[in-house]
């Protein structure tokens, strides 16, 4: 019996350690594929020249730009959207002068790919998008707010179900183990998908550092939950133990990425070996646990890791909204159901059992 199942846990322990060596080695020739291609379209001469001539106007063909003001001595007094007189929720929607140049120059310069039959390109490191209501990204802004609502509803049901449907002990206190780290996970994915939203409506410095550091804080607190959950720890000094190495590298890659070098390629290492950790744990423990709700882990870590695949099938926007990110975006959305619902499993599988044992 006992080499049958050290049979069965070699088994899946291999086939986890081969599908993340592949997961790595080609999402490792993605990214430099995507580094190569990024500055193709910026590259382009007649774009190039288009947004110096824009710079130099302020305007792109017959459309001209109000944010494009010049000194008496005709020196470009470009400000950014945030410093521009108004209130922010109105200049959110506004652009600066060198952003509006190099957007309806790619415009135009697409156009013209187009009739050449020639396919769209990157620009800056991005595809071509259609702008909507000010929203740099709008789709991935709009499936990001969804996510963002779906971890809302998970976690107040979660709260409620805790609180409202089960029984405490001592009056007010759960008997779930893991409700406070649950809660701690709630408030990091709203954070998270919060500065999603807000990067990808407009993509400047400031969103792109607090979008990269909550994403990065949000896997590293994960690694850390599935790590205390799946090998049942309960005890406090050891929690804090096991916690503090990992929140420690978290918060020196954070610092590192805003305070000192936004490096894209290192902070991808990091985020997916925090990722596909995590999932191989969650996962081997689904298949020897004896849970009732392993087969929606078993969902999640596997329809998880081939919508991942996304992000290395990258393609140009449909319609110029919906790329392979924005749809990764929409996947999320159904699993984020399904993992609150298997944490509620949890606490309801879990508190049934400390009950027993209380009586």
């Amino acid at each position: 019996m006992y080499s049958l199942y050290f049979l069965n846990f070699r088994s899946i322990t291999m086939m986890f350690d081969g599908w993340v060596c592949a997961f790595l080695l080609v999402l490792s020739l993605s990214w430099s594929a995507e580094v190569i291609d990024a500055s193709a379209g910026d590259a382009d001469p007649r774009y190039r020249g288009c947004v110096t001539q824009c710079q130099q106007s302020g305007c792109v063909g017959q459309r001209c730009f109000p944010n494009c003001k010049f000194s008496s001595d005709g020196e470009l007094f470009d400000r950014p959207w945030y410093m521009q007189q108004g209130p922010l929720y109105l200049q959110w929607k506004k652009w600066d002068c060198q952003c509006d140049c190099r957007y309806y120059c790619m415009v135009d310069r697409e156009k013209e790919r187009e009739s050449q039959n020639l396919g769209p390109v990157k620009y800056h490191g991005k595809w071509p998008f259609r702008r909507l209501y000010g929203m740099q990204e709008p789709a991935s802004v709009a499936f990001s707010a969804l996510n963002l609502a779906m971890h809302f509803h998970g976690w107040v049901s979660f709260l409620i179900l805790i609180y409202y449907k089960l029984p405490l002990k001592d009056g007010n206190k759960a008997y779930y183990e893991y409700a406070g780290l649950w809660h701690v996970y709630g408030l990091l994915s709203l954070n998270s998908w919060f500065w999603s939203g807000v990067f990808h409506s407009r993509d400047v410095d400031l969103t792109e550092k607090l979008d990269y550091s909550s994403a990065v804080v949000l896997l590293g607190y994960s690694l850390i939950l599935a790590i205390l959950r799946t090998f049942s720890v309960r005890d406090e000094a050891t929690r804090v133990m096991v916690a503090a190495p990992l929140i420690a590298f978290v918060t020196t890659h954070v610092m590192y990425i805003n305070f000192y070098l936004l490096d894209y390629g290192w902070n991808m290492i990091v985020c997916v070996v925090m990722a596909v950790a995590q999932l191989s744990m969650w996962a081997v423990w689904a298949g020897f646990s004896k849970h009732p709700s392993r087969w929606k882990l078993w969902f999640v870590v596997f329809s998880g890791g081939l919508a991942m695949l996304l992000e290395i099938y990258d393609f140009p926007p449909y319609l110029g909204l919906f790329d392979a990110h924005a749809i990764w975006h929409a996947t999320t959305i159904p699993l984020t159901y399904i993992w609150w619902s298997f944490i509620r499993d949890d606490a309801v599988f879990r508190t049934s059992n400390l009950v027993k044992k209380a009586k």
